[in-house]
């Protein structure tokens, strides 16, 4: 497994913010049965920059808290029955299977962890495990497909045992 981070703001983190999201994949890869190695890339960046990327990535002119960028194309998530080795998402040197780019707003990950009372690592762990799922093909577009995606998030949280009180 490979994963990469890079911290474009200061980091303001009073935890090991690259050995977390090491976790996490870990974590996400083993709870959807994941029978490949994979590579990850996570970008953690402000909001000015996020919404940069935001607007000429999906056209959308606002910050926002995390944006996925899956390198698959899941017919249904975690349905690895229809990636090819032979398809272009997997690495030719490594031959991992390479998942995509995560990239999250510190702005709002400090923002958000205070409106809701928990901490930076709580606010930092969820966007992540949302993003890794996003990355997965899981989406919340449709509401039978938010309701599957808010359960997969919850039983990952806690197999992580980073709960919502934790502050």
């Amino acid at each position: 497994m490979t994963v990469n981070t890079e911290l474009e703001k200061e980091n303001i983190f009073d935890f090991d913010y690259e050995a977390l999201f090491e976790r996490i994949v870990n974590t996400v890869i083993e709870a959807k049965n994941c029978p490949y190695d994979v590579s990850v890339d996570l970008l953690i960046t402000g909001d000015d920059e996020i919404r940069e990327i935001n607007l000429s990535q999906r056209g959308i002119d606002r910050a926002t808290d995390v944006l996925s960028f899956p390198m698959v194309d899941f017919d249904h998530p975690c349905d690895f029955d229809g990636i090819n080795e032979t398809d272009d998402v997997f690495d030719p040197d490594s031959g991992e299977l390479i998942l995509g780019d995560i990239v999250l707003s510190i702005d709002r990950i400090t923002l958000q962890a205070e409106e809701y009372g928990h901490s930076l690592k709580r606010e930092y762990a969820f966007l992540i495990v949302h993003s890794m799922l996003h990355l997965f093909g899981y989406d919340h577009l449709e509401e039978e497909d938010r309701i599957l995606m808010e359960q997969e998030q919850k039983k990952i949280m806690k197999l992580l045992d980073i709960g919502r009180d934790q502050v």
